[in-house]
């Protein structure tokens, strides 16, 4: 069977990847004030109850579930799941007449890709080689795609950056840094990121081609940990260590689980500039980030 294509009428119904993920909780109710009627795919269960105008359905552990020939058009879809996901799922994209796909990915494939930790290394292979394939999917079915890549994303006490200095400093009282931890950071609130998702969406004009999106405000690292001190209501206390010590504590932190990602790198990337402009997008869809500004919500239970 084959329809139609028109993006305005299109977007009446929206499939939704990883909408159970952080970015997907504002994604989702930003669908429906658009107007969209939203099909909200996850590999874990499903809110109780679902929301207006929101149904949801489970994937399966790998590969597009069957689907029957008959299957409802779903042309217009939004991937907030990690990237790498998205190629095991092209099979239920295809079924349901996918014409147009904004896919999220991030920064981390430049910023890691010379990373000295083989794990961050291999995050930014798997980012691109991701990308690439999405692309080439999508070109081989005559699918119109977009690729966001976001900073650091922060919000709702529930992201892996932010969130997790709160917590450090609530249990020790302080924050360690390496050097002058002088590198510049563009932090990107979560429900920004959400809303470039809707507006690349909508815009018929973006097409096949990939965005860096940043925050509305750069400040050093340092700088970024003190206004999580602030938001806490903390007297800052900065624990400025050598990288040899760094590097012990990491080692000694790693085998708690919540902080297993942790890596000495991570104390190098404090003094070196991770920071993308994000003009392209402004111009192409209006992307409006708010400055680094925590609210209690922004902080952690």
């Amino acid at each position: 069977m084959r329809w139609g294509w028109r993006v305005a009428d299109a977007l009446a119904r929206v499939g939704v990847l990883g909408a159970s993920s952080l970015v997907g909780a504002c994604l989702l109710p930003l669908l429906i004030e658009s107007g969209s009627a939203v099909i909200a795919h996850s590999r874990w269960r499903a809110p109780e109850p679902a929301g207006d105008g929101i149904e949801w359905r489970k994937l399966g552990g790998g590969g597009a579930p069957g689907v029957e020939s008959d299957v409802e058009l779903i042309a217009c879809w939004i991937c907030v799941a990690p990237v790498w996901v998205l190629p095991d799922y092209f099979g239920l994209l295809e079924a349901h007449g996918a014409r147009r796909v904004v896919v999220l990915s991030s920064t981390s494939r430049f910023t890691k890709d010379d990373s000295n930790d083989a794990h961050e290394q291999e995050v930014a292979i798997r980012l691109a080689d991701a990308e690439a394939r999405v692309q080439q999917w999508a070109e081989r079915h005559g699918v119109e795609w977009v690729v966001l890549r976001p900073t650091l994303i922060y919000g709702l006490g529930r992201d892996k950056n932010i969130a997790e200095i709160a917590r450090f400093i609530r249990r020790s009282g302080f924050f360690p840094l390496f050097g002058k931890a002088g590198g510049l950071r563009q932090p990107i609130h979560v429900q920004d990121v959400a809303g470039a998702c809707v507006a690349a969406l909508q815009a018929p004009a973006v097409v096949d081609r990939a965005y860096n999106i940043s925050g509305g405000e750069t400040l050093s690292y340092r700088a970024m940990v003190l206004r999580v001190f602030a938001a806490l209501r903390r007297r800052p206390r900065l624990l400025t260590v050598p990288l040899w010590a760094f590097s012990l504590a990491v080692a000694a932190l790693r085998r708690v689980p919540r902080y297993r990602q942790w890596s000495s790198a991570m104390a190098e990337r404090m003094n070196r500039d991770l920071v993308f402009a994000h003009l392209d997008a402004a111009r192409d869809f209006g992307f409006k980030p708010r400055a680094f500004v925590l609210d209690a919500d922004d902080l952690p239970g």
